[in-house]
């Protein structure tokens, strides 16, 4: 029988739901609406990779790197220190390079329109840290300029992903009344899809999770509520959530 060699997620009461963690080298898609804390747990998975010795990278598409490291250190995630070592990049496919603060990064992807150098720079960065973790938020960017060639992206993104042999996130960010997970046909271009909902039970929002599929591993199929706390998310294995007749 072969071992499945897993990547622990280092979100409480997730790796129950998954037979024990990731998959190693899997892309998983990390879906849901606004709100639903998705940024929050891509970092939190890169930082406890960073703090059992196993390195990362984060792609930002939607937010400064300086903001990224300001809110990451209100969790206690100071991801700088990791960065001296280096252990971790940030790769910015923000800011285009412009603004003073932009040119002391070292990760710059200077055109968001052309995933050609987005997967170029990604992967200088990996091999620079050796990284084991990556996230990408969010990969809805690329659907947004380039929806036409969408899967096309995700698809070369997870050749060289697992060719390099990352495990990786990629948050998906989706309206509050979508179905589906984002993106023309991206479900099929992943080994795993996680969804995260904001849904109103009882007069008040409530957030919950659902393993939607991951390749590799059996993994539970209910929905399950979780928390963002002042360390992060927290997931409740033992409660199931039902929400009316609410699909997906």
């Amino acid at each position: 029988m072969v071992r499945i060699e897993r990547v622990k997620s280092g979100i409480p009461g997730l790796d129950e739901l998954l037979n024990g963690g990731i998959p190693r080298r899997n892309v998983v898609l990390l879906s849901g609406g606004p709100g639903t804390g998705k940024t929050i747990f891509s970092q939190q998975y890169l930082y406890y990779g960073l703090e059992r010795g196993e390195p990362g990278v984060l792609v930002t598409l939607e937010e400064h790197p300086v903001q990224v490291r300001r809110n990451m250190s209100v969790f206690g995630w100071d991801v700088r220190r990791y960065e001296e070592q280096g252990v971790f990049a940030i790769v910015d496919a923000f800011t285009g390079g412009i603004g003073e603060a932009a040119k002391r990064e070292r990760y710059v992807v200077t055109s968001v329109d052309d995933p050609t150098e987005l997967i170029d720079v990604l992967r200088e960065a990996i091999r620079d840290v050796k990284a084991e973790r990556v996230a990408i938020d969010s990969v809805s960017t690329l659907y947004l300029t380039k929806p036409s060639i969408a899967r096309g992206i995700l698809m070369q993104l997870k050749r060289v992903l697992a060719g390099l042999g990352t495990t990786t996130l990629l948050v998906s960010q989706v309206s509050v009344t979508e179905r589906g997970f984002g993106g023309p046909g991206v479900e099929h271009a992943v080994d795993g899809i996680i969804r995260l909902d904001l849904d109103e039970v009882g007069g008040e929002l409530v957030r919950s999770l659902i393993i939607w599929k991951m390749r590799g591993t059996k993994h539970d199929m209910k929905r399950h509520p979780f928390d963002i706390t002042d360390k992060g998310l927290v997931v409740y294995p033992d409660k199931v959530l039902k929400i009316g007749q609410r699909t997906i």
